[in-house]
C-alpha cells in the first residue's frame, strides 16, 4: 500500500516538476534576538492560508527553536536522509496550520565535511521537493557564520530581519555588506520587526536602503514591517504561532501584508538558475 502511495506522489511530482517553480528563500539576521524565528515561522503559514505551498527547515544550529515555538519535538532531520531507505517524505514534520518543516539537526555543519559521494546522496533526497514546494524558507542562525552564508548566497532571494534598534540595524547593513562583496548581484529584501508604527518601519528601511545605496551603489528592497505587538510574546509563551492563535493581532495582520507583497514579485522559470536545481549547484560550489 505504502508503495502505491509512492508511486503516486512521484507521479503527481513529476507533473508538478514541469509546470510549479519553487522559490528557494533565507530568512537571516544581523543578531539574535530580532524576531528572526518568529517571523519565518509566521510567514510560512501566511503563504499556507494563501494556498501556498511552504517548507521550512530549521538550520538555525545555535539557537534553533522553530520546534520550541511550536511546541514540536523532531523525531528526525536532516542527516537522517544518510541512513538507508530514508527518504525527505521520512524527516518531514507536520507543525500547526498544515506547515511542513525539516530539522537541521546539531550534526548540520558536517554538510561542508562530507565526501563527494554522501554529498550526493543528501543532494539527490532533496531533489523531490522540486515542485512539491512553491517556497522552501531556510531559517538560518544570525550573523556571519560560513554555513549561513553559503546558504544566503545560494538562494534565490535572502530575507533580511532587523528591529529599528542602531544595534540592529548596524547588524544588519553588515550582513549586506558582507553579501554584496561575495556577489553583487545578491537579491535581499528587508523586513522591519517589531516597528512601533508603519512610519518608524519605513524610516528604519529607508536608512538601510540609503546607506546601502550610497556605499555599495545596491539596490535593497522593503518587503514591509510587522508591528510591535504584545500578542507575539503571550503566543511564544503558549507554544503557538501567533498568525494561528490570534489572528486578527496586528502582528498577523503585518505578516498577510508582507505575503501579499512576496507573492506579487513574479517567478523565474528557469530551473538553470533558480528553484532547487540551481539551489544546490550553487552550495555545492561553494561547499567545494
Amino acid at each position: 500500500m505504502r508503495d502505491q502511495a509512492e508511486q503516486l506522489r512521484e507521479r503527481m511530482l513529476q507533473q508538478n516538476k514541469k509546470t510549479r517553480p519553487t522559490r528557494l528563500v533565507t530568512v537571516t539576521s544581523g543578531k539574535g534576538g530580532v524576531g528572526k524565528s518568529n517571523f519565518s515561522l509566521n510567514f510560512g503559514l501566511g503563504l499556507i492560508e494563501r494556498g501556498h505551498k511552504a517548507v521550512l527547515f530549521d538550520l538555525d544550529l545555535g539557537l534553533a527553536n522553530l520546534d520550541v515555538l511550536m511546541g514540536i519535538t523532531p523525531k528526525k532531520h536532516l542527516f537522517h536522509l544518510l541512513e538507508p531507505d530514508t527518504t525527505v517524505w521520512d524527516i518531514i514534520e507536520h507543525g500547526p496550520g498544515g506547515l511542513e518543516f525539516i530539522a537541521g539537526g546539531s550534526g548540520f555543519t558536517q554538510i561542508m565535511q562530507l565526501d563527494d559521494e554522501k554529498l550526493d546522496r543528501l543532494f539527490s533526497h532533496l531533489d523531490p521537493l522540486q515542485g512539491y514546494a512553491d517556497t522552501i524558507i531556510f531559517d538560518t542562525g544570525a550573523g556571519f557564520s560560513k554555513e549561513s552564508m553559503r546558504f544566503m548566497l545560494s538562494s534565490d532571494e535572502v530575507i533580511l530581519v532587523t528591529t529599528p534598534e542602531p544595534p540592529a540595524i548596524t547588524d544588519a547593513y553588515a550582513v549586506i555588506k558582507m553579501l554584496h562583496s561575495r556577489n553583487p548581484a545578491v537579491s535581499i529584501r528587508l523586513v522591519i520587526n517589531r516597528a512601533s508604527s508603519e512610519r518608524e518601519g519605513k524610516m528604519t528601511a529607508d536608512k538601510l536602503a540609503m546607506v546601502s545605496k550610497r556605499f555599495l551603489n545596491m539596490d535593497i528592497q522593503s518587503l514591509g514591517y510587522v508591528s510591535d505587538d504584545p500578542y507575539v510574546s503571550k503566543a511564544v509563551k503558549l507554544q503557538r504561532p501567533f498568525l494561528l492563535t490570534y489572528p486578527q493581532s496586528q502582528a498577523a495582520r503585518s505578516i498577510r501584508n508582507l505575503v501579499e507583497r512576496y507573492l506579487d514579485r513574479p517567478v523565474t522559470t528557469d530551473d538553470s538558475i533558480s528553484g532547487l536545481k540551481g539551489f544546490l549547484a550553487r552550495l555545492r560550489h561553494f561547499i567545494r
